[in-house]
C-alpha cells in the first residue's frame, strides 16, 4: 500500500467519524428543536434510527476510502460533484434503510412505506445528506491540500541539514 493510500484511509476513518458525530448531534439537537422523532412512527421500534445511521456512516466512509485509495495523488482536485452525489445517495439510503428495517421488523410493507414518506417530509433525512456532502466536500479538499507537501510533517529533531 502506498503512503497516500495509507493517508486516504486515516483521513477517511477521521472524516467518518466526524460525520458520525455530527449526524448524531443534529439529529438529536433537531428532534429537540422541533419537538419531533427523528423516527415518527413508535411501532418501529428503538433500534430503526441508530441501524439507518449506521448505514449511512459506513456508506459515507466506504465511499471516501475508494475514492481515496483510487486517486492518485498528482489527481486529486476537490471534487463538487462526488459530494453532491455522496450527499444525495446518504439522503436516499437514510429513508431506505428506515423503510427496510421497519419491513424486516414488522412485515407490513404499508407501514415501511408509510415511515418512509414520514421521514421524507422531516428534514432530519435532508440534514444527514448535507452533513455528508459537507464532509465528502472537507475530505476531498484535504485530499487535494495534500498533495506536493512531500509526505508527513516531520519533527524538528527529524530535520536534517536544515
Amino acid at each position: 500500500m502506498r503512503e497516500y493510500q495509507k493517508y486516504a484511509i486515516v483521513l477517511a476513518l477521521f472524516a467518518a467519524v466526524l460525520y458520525a458525530s455530527l449526524v448524531v448531534a443534529v439529529l438529536g439537537v433537531g428532534s429537540l428543536l422541533t419537538n419531533a422523532d427523528v423516527i415518527p412512527d413508535p411501532q418501529a421500534g428503538p433500534l430503526v434510527g441508530p441501524s439507518s445511521v449506521g448505514v449511512i456512516v459506513v456508506f459515507v466512509l466506504v465511499r471516501m476510502v475508494l475514492i481515496g485509495i483510487r486517486t492518485r495523488p498528482e489527481n486529486q482536485r476537490v471534487m463538487l460533484a462526488y459530494s453532491i452525489v455522496t450527499g444525495v445517495v446518504t439522503w436516499v439510503l437514510f429513508l431506505a434503510a428506515g423503510a427496510t428495517f421497519v419491513l424486516f421488523g414488522t412485515g407490513d410493507i404499508r407501514s415501511a412505506t408509510a415511515l418512509a414518506s414520514e421521514m421524507l417530509l422531516a428534514p432530519f433525512a435532508t440534514l444527514a445528506g448535507l452533513f455528508a456532502f459537507l464532509v465528502s466536500l472537507l475530505y476531498s479538499w484535504l485530499l487535494a491540500a495534500h498533495v506536493g507537501s512531500g509526505g508527513r510533517p516531520l519533527w524538528p529533531w527529524e530535520r536534517r541539514g536544515e
